[in-house]
């Protein structure tokens, strides 16, 4: 261990956020100041342990599960199950005041329990949508804003990407993450489909032209069209809750049920597994080498003492836990402004999580705050990817609609953040039935 003094790791903490500010790729910028630390305080040997961190972290068995959710994800879109899943819950949900409004907010949560990706959902939930708000009368701005926020349970309702990158640099268990994450999840569901019908209520002209209701006999029929998402989610969640399958396991038996489901409704072919297997690897090889930079940061940070170093400052401050978290709520809402979300939770990991360990808060609930600001961060104007993501999808007039949208929803957010402050058990609660 070399001394390191606080204004330096200050510095470097500027430097982290100023360089990923600026565009440059988070794994280069948390490979280059890990480095840059490792030669300046350590040593070369210290430098040269990158080869040892990247083969843990790409070996790492919690971390095999990531690729298998994207390709669990791929396989329901191009299997086609996303569009006939949004026009069921449609015919259920449209007669509450909000219309279609509702069916973004619950389409985007089933998708996300099967997906584990915000992006991956704001993409699927805009191109289904979008279309059926067409000509319809809806309010443009309130129609984006509900996309855009409720792609954000993505990382939120389990399965989720994010969830499993904390449990990874934390040595945190993901199926409590997962189970820790329900009912936050559904709680926001549920808020963001009452902001839905305060609007509506509030001004009706928001929710266009009322439609007619199917008839029962078709809502019937069209349930069926639920039940391939609802048996992967049942499988894959339930197998990991019950003790049956850790994260991994349960992940490669979603993709097994999944290509049969595919296969079943005759969607399996050669080229529909190319395009899958090629976006999964895309974007695991970009989440595997940020991951890999993490581990790295992490290592050097220890090697420094700066988790040590940090949690005995802060302790001597004598700030509460509540004072600490509101603080990070503030540095994490700035963050969330310049910031991906995905690179908000590996870069601040290393630095802040000894603290909050120090402070006795719940790694578990600290795993899902963290989420959920990570959550912010993806609505959060000018940087918030899910923002893009849906004006991408639009493909016409202003992002300022998308940006004008999403405010509502983010206050929404803030509230559930403070709810879980002061009722934790919101999250962990469930945790405590499963069977390890």
């Amino acid at each position: 261990m070399s001394d390191i003094s606080l204004f330096a790791v200050a510095m470097g903490f500027v430097l982290l956020i100023g360089l990923m500010s600026l565009g440059l790729h988070v794994a280069f910028v948390m490979f280059f100041l890990s480095l840059v630390g490792a030669v300046g305080y350590l040593g070369l040997p210290a430098a040269l342990e990158y080869g040892t961190q990247y083969w843990s972290a790409n070996n790492n068995f919690v971390l095999v599960s990531v690729p298998l959710f994207i390709l669990l994800g791929e396989l329901l879109v191009r299997g086609g199950f996303t569009d006939r899943m949004y026009r069921s819950l449609s015919d259920w949900l449209s007669p509450l005041p909000g219309g279609l409004l509702h069916s973004n907010i619950g389409a985007s949560a089933l998708f996300a329990a099967v997906s584990g990706s915000s992006v991956a959902t704001a993409a699927t939930i805009g191109t289904v949508a979008l279309p059926a708000f067409r000509q319809r009368g809806y309010n443009t701005r309130l129609v984006l804003g509900s996309i855009a926020a409720g792609a954000t349970l993505g990382i939120l309702i389990p399965p989720s990407i994010n969830m499993i990158i904390y449990g990874a640099m934390t040595n945190t268990s993901v199926g409590k993450l997962y189970a820790a994450g329900v009912v936050p999840g559904l709680l926001l569901m549920g808020l963001f489909m009452a902001v839905i019908v305060v609007f509506c209520l509030w001004k009706p002209a928001y929710a266009g032209i009322p439609e007619a209701r199917a008839p029962l006999r078709v809502k019937l029929r069209n349930l069926l069209d639920l039940v391939p998402p609802l048996l992967v989610i049942m499988l894959v969640m339930g197998s990991i809750y019950a003790g049956w399958a850790t994260p991994t396991e349960s992940a490669a038996l979603g993709v097994v049920v999944s290509a049969l489901l595919c296969a079943a409704f005759g969607r399996l072919n050669i080229r529909m597994l190319h395009e899958s297997f090629v976006t999964t690897l895309s974007i695991t090889a970009m989440i595997m080498l940020i991951a890999a930079a993490a581990f790295y940061l992490n290592f050097v940070l220890g090697m420094l003492g700066v988790p040590d170093m940090l949690t005995k400052f802060v302790v001597g401050l004598n700030a509460s836990p509540g004072q600490i978290i509101l603080i990070l709520t503030v540095l994490y809402l700035i963050l969330g402004c310049f910031l991906d979300a995905l690179a908000m939770v590996v870069g601040t990991i290393p630095i802040v999580f000894p603290i909050v360990v120090a402070l006795g808060i719940d790694p578990v609930w600290f795993g899902i705050y963290l989420v959920i600001m990570a959550e912010l961060a993806l609505i959060t104007p000018p940087v918030g990817m899910n923002l893009y993501v849906v004006q991408g999808v639009r493909g016409e007039g202003n992002i300022l609609d998308v940006i004008h949208g999403v405010l509502p929803f983010l206050v929404i957010m803030l509230l559930l953040v403070v709810l879980l402050w002061w009722f934790p058990a919101i999250a962990l609660w469930l945790p405590k039935f499963m069977i390890s």
